[in-house]
């Protein structure tokens, strides 16, 4: 039982090391020859967590092939255009000038409820409005709508519009992100004051942070933020 127990731990830290070297991807978004890999691995570290009579050596070595084929082929397909699209794919216009490509859709083998759902998805939904909806190698579409559908923004009315920079989280859980108040130009001293103005402590904190404006938003345990 310890065998096993110990065995499966070893098999879980080499997958997730695997996928990890792989790179990040949501399962969407990998192409064909990633999701083969990522499966493969899945069935082959289950075998000899399952059965002990399998050497351990004998699960690893084909795991350790597999990722070595993936960063192979990986390399290969940024490197060359022709090893690229013969392994992945070329993405497909399925629909132009709001004029739904028949044959494309029957090629890719999706049905016409499909792929007025992603329309929906995608807030359009109306075909008419579609200037052209491109099916990616990794399977997500992406619609472009015509020009005069397109959300007015404060450039095209000349208004000027405010910088926002990314949310920096400064306290999570009650554990204070000192690397986040350097990279805000803060420092503690800062922080202690405006905890203290509010009567709080870090551990009395759920979660604080500056948002996209450079505003420095709390909520504190008591919030609803936890016990």
């Amino acid at each position: 039982m310890l065998v096993s127990f110990v065995r499966a731990l070893i098999l879980y830290a080499v997958v997730v090391l695997v996928v990890r070297i792989m790179g990040k991807r949501q399962i969407a978004q990998l192409q064909p020859f990633e999701l083969v890999v990522a499966i493969m691995i899945a069935d082959l570290a289950a075998v000899p967590a399952q059965n002990v009579g399998i050497p351990l050596v004998s699960g690893l070595v084909p795991i350790f092939a597999l990722l070595l084929s993936q960063l192979v082929l990986s390399f290969l397909t940024m490197k060359s255009e022709r090893i690229r699209v013969f392994v992945c794919g070329s993405p497909t216009i399925l629909i132009e000038n709001g004029k739904i490509n028949y044959d494309l859709l029957k090629k890719q083998r999706i049905n016409l409820n499909d792929l007025l759902e992603q329309l929906r998805s995608k807030n359009v939904p109306n075909v008419s409005d579609v200037e052209f909806a491109i099916l990616e190698t990794g399977g997500q579409l992406n619609v472009i709508p015509k020009s005069t559908r397109h959300p007015v923004t404060l450039g095209d009315l000349g208004l000027p519009a405010p910088y926002e920079g990314l949310p920096l989280t400064l306290i999570m859980d009650g554990q204070i992100h000192h690397e986040n108040i350097r990279k805000a130009n803060l420092d503690m001293a800062w922080l202690m004051n405006e905890l203290n103005v509010r009567k709080l402590s870090a551990r009395d904190v759920f979660f604080a942070y500056l948002d996209s404006s450079g505003n420095l938003k709390i909520q504190a345990r008591t919030e609803g933020g936890g016990k």
